[in-house]
């Protein structure tokens, strides 16, 4: 069964047209089906899909690009809130200052998550989990500076929690990154010590790099807000933009308690297709060495023969809710290779009889796409995160986040 016939199956099994379908299964891409298992079984049912096509591809993403994390949750993992102001913004909020930690072989560690839950509220919050990959100031919990990249007011305001962390408590974001730091000191096995000896014994090709490492913060951050009364964790959103929607879309990829994976501009090794070669490459990307397994380096130059493609990505996030978005003047994260992504990635909410990303063609510049589970927009603009994809996202969550009844 080829994506071709996995796509018409799923049309005429739940009576709704896929997002721009025509337009993306002419577009010439040989893709991997993400419904067909490596023996070239048809996934035919949820009950393959969960069974034996989802393990299989996480294991290839795995192996091929974002490395293997050596540990879940740790078993030492614990929670304190340092700090509480129950009139934060105005009344309107309770902030709550966290500290996640952990320790390993190498020591102890740790994350800082701040956290404004709304005071005007029925009942347990549901709300959204930013991983910051931009100066802290983005995210400051005392809110003299606010910025919108993170407009925790809005946020608030919409009866949403809004929660966040810094990305460099879980790993630095250096390229020339030896993995002796952060998570990759505390948990990675042991190495023999010195330049020598490291070149001797590099990490393995499937290692985790930064992506994975980011993604696993934010399962850690959820662990903490399943045990706050005043969060509904059954409805938690993960944000990220650009190297962060990498990491989000990891991140819901892997740890299906998140309703809702958000990715703002992720682009390559994102959300944008490998295939298409538009855009930032692989070999581009390449650049940041300690963002992805080793093994990826095997791809620069060679995207047709990755052994997955983005789609497949987005397509671990079902039947769960999944947003992608993109700006018009972000040539550079491939916008249609986004959109294209999510289109080829909607057969697998179909599978479970659920609308994957419904249109009727790639949208102009300000439209947005919410009528199925997963959702779309194209901002004017550039590369960032603002209030308007901000409000997008909330608008989304509003339709489709509901209580687990």
């Amino acid at each position: 069964m080829n994506q071709m016939t996995s796509a018409m199956a799923v049309i005429g099994l739940c009576g709704f047209a896929l997002a721009g379908q025509p337009a993306a299964l002419s577009s010439g891409l040989d893709l991997p089906d993400p419904l067909v298992t490596a023996s070239g079984e048809p996934v035919d049912s949820p009950e393959v899909w969960r069974e034996v096509r989802r393990p299989e591809l996480l294991e290839l993403f795995r192996t091929h690009i974002y490395g293997r994390a050596p540990i879940g949750r740790p078993a030492d993992e614990s929670f304190a809130v340092q700090e509480v102001d129950a009139q934060a913004m105005g009344g309107a909020a309770t902030r709550k200052d966290v500290r996640i930690r952990y320790s390993g072989r190498g020591g102890e560690g740790g994350l800082r998550l701040t956290l404004f839950v709304p005071n005007e509220r029925p009942a347990p919050a549901p709300g959204f989990v930013l991983i910051c990959n931009r100066d802290p100031e983005n995210i400051d919990p005392a809110r003299q500076t606010k910025s919108p990249f993170w407009p925790a007011e809005q946020i608030v305001d919409r009866g949403y929690f809004a929660a966040a962390f810094h990305y460099a408590d879980i790993d630095h974001d250096d390229g020339d990154d030896r993995f002796d730091n952060g998570v990759h000191a505390l948990f990675d096995p042991p190495r023999a010590e010195g330049p020598s000896a490291r070149k001797e014994q590099p990490r393995p090709g499937d290692a985790w790099g930064a992506i994975a490492a980011w993604a696993w913060g934010a399962s850690r951050a959820l662990d903490y807000l399943e045990t706050d009364p005043d969060i509904d964790a059954t409805r938690v959103a993960v944000v990220g933009h650009s190297r962060g929607g990498k990491a989000a879309l990891w991140a819901g990829a892997r740890d299906k308690r998140f309703a809702m994976t958000v990715s703002n501009n992720s682009g390559c090794t994102g959300a944008a297709l490998a295939r298409r070669e538009q855009g930032e490459r692989v070999a581009d990307i390449l650049r940041f060495k300690n963002w992805f397994c080793t093994n990826y380096r095997d791809y620069a130059g060679r995207e047709q023969a990755l052994p997955v493609d983005q789609h497949q990505l987005l397509a671990l996030v079902a039947p769960r809710l999944l947003y992608v978005a993109s700006a018009s003047d972000d040539d550079w994260a491939d916008p249609e290779g986004e959109y294209l992504a999510a289109v080829h990635a909607s057969p697998v909410w179909g599978l479970h009889g659920q609308p994957g990303l419904v249109s009727d063609a790639f949208p102009a510049p300000g439209e947005s796409r919410h009528e199925g589970r997963i959702g779309y927009h194209l901002r004017e603009g550039g590369h960032n995160l603002t209030e308007e994809d901000w409000s997008h996202y909330m608008d989304f969550a509003d339709r489709w986040m509901q209580p687990v009844e």
